[in-house]
């Protein structure tokens, strides 16, 4: 059986659900193949970004996310229990003039109610792609469904399936690729902070502790290794926290636990023939900073207009190859961004951490240095 649509996206996560949204307002005949049976219930990502935030706003549901968020206004920086520094998001954005933090699972649940009310049949789970055909008219990809063979036809194919795309590896598309030594544990808790909605970061000399609300009254801590501790649990990441904070979290309030290294990996090229790659599928970057799934999100809006160009049969690949050069600028930017976010937290000397906090203080205290570094951390 051969089953036809405008656009196939492989992958049905925040990305690849955001994508679909917006080619299904078009009128674009769209099935999104996601291989989980089920959704994923990890809280993963948190933070989204106003640029983020107003392209979501385009297919309705950046009210309901935000409803349902912690709005993050400010952010304070903490050296030995003494406040350094603050940065206001005020000014980067007149609509949303704040960081959303928000666990991922009820993000991809809110985006996955507006595919099913877009087309209810739209999302398609249990899918495994199995081999990719690019025959110059169309693009054919066979699956399997509950073991059963299926094939799947599409004018273009756009994948959003992860940093281990399989779309990625069937078409042999390179990556240039960048190792970081950092490594770090994170961890959901019961907030015992008075830092209420506000993000804190603790600039200490064995490593930065970053702290961010959550919706529930819950907060998510981020602790800076030595070294990778596969083994480490709650009691020990809390350990952690106390030593370098001060700060005493219950252990037994723990609800995800992650040890995570860093990377970043960035294509080549993110179109191929008929192919195009978005999100983490095209570029990883560290977590530290929440940039990954905002650029796949902000991927996905720019590519609509390239999308609906190519089925409305305008000649020539400009559009897309626009959309590749400017998406591949605003990946190679974050991570940029990303490893300045990594220097700041690195373990360093009394001495030396003690001339760098003071120069972030004095940095933060001049008005245009402080709304700048708002705005870079805001992917604006």
């Amino acid at each position: 059986m051969l089953l036809v649509a405008d656009v196939l996206i492989i992958g049905g996560g925040p990305v690849g659900l955001f994508m679909a949204a917006l080619l299904l307002q078009h009128g674009v005949a769209v099935r999104v193949l996601e291989q989980r049976t089920t959704p994923d219930t990890h809280s993963r990502a948190i933070g989204i970004h106003p640029p983020a935030l107003e392209a979501l706003g385009q297919i309705g549901v950046a009210r309901v996310l935000v409803a349902g968020g912690v709005r993050i206004r400010r952010g304070i920086a903490v050296a030995a229990g003494r406040t350094l520094a603050e940065m206001s998001f005020a000014g980067v954005s007149e609509t949303f003039p704040y960081v959303l933090s928000l666990p991922q699972a009820r993000t991809e649940a809110v985006l996955e109610q507006r595919v099913r009310e877009l087309d209810p049949d739209a999302l398609l789970r249990g899918v495994r792609l199995r081999q990719l055909h690019d025959d110059d008219g169309r693009v054919t990809v066979e699956t399997t469904t509950d073991g059963s063979p299926l094939r799947y036809a599409a004018r273009l194919i756009i994948a959003a399936d992860g940093v281990r795309s399989s779309v990625r590896a069937l078409k042999g598309i390179l990556m240039r690729a960048k190792d970081y030594p950092d490594s770090y544990l994170m961890g959901d808790f019961a907030d015992s902070t008075n830092f209420g909605p506000d993000a804190a970061l603790f600039l200490e000399s064995e490593g930065i502790v970053e702290s961010f609300p959550l919706p529930g009254q819950l907060r998510r801590w981020v602790v800076r290794l030595d070294a990778a501790k596969p083994d480490a649990d709650a009691r020990w990441l809390v350990q952690r926290i106390l030593k370098r904070t001060g700060i005493d979290v219950d252990p037994g309030t723990n609800s995800m636990l992650s040890s995570f290294g860093v990377r970043s990996r960035v294509v080549r090229r993110m179109v191929a023939g008929r192919t195009v790659l978005i999100g983490d599928a095209a570029h990883e970057v560290s977590p530290i900073g929440g940039q990954g799934m905002n650029l796949g999100w902000l991927d996905a809006a720019a590519l609509v207009p390239a999308v609906l160009a190519q089925l409305q049969g305008e000649s020539g690949a400009g559009p897309l190859r626009n959309f590749e050069r400017t998406r591949l600028r605003a990946a190679a930017k974050a991570v940029r961004q990303a490893e300045i976010n990594m220097a700041l937290g690195r373990p360093l000397p009394i001495g030396v951490l003690t001339v760098r906090n003071r120069a972030i203080s004095a940095a933060a205290g001049v008005p245009a240095v402080n709304s700048l570094v708002a705005r870079r951390f805001t992917m604006h």
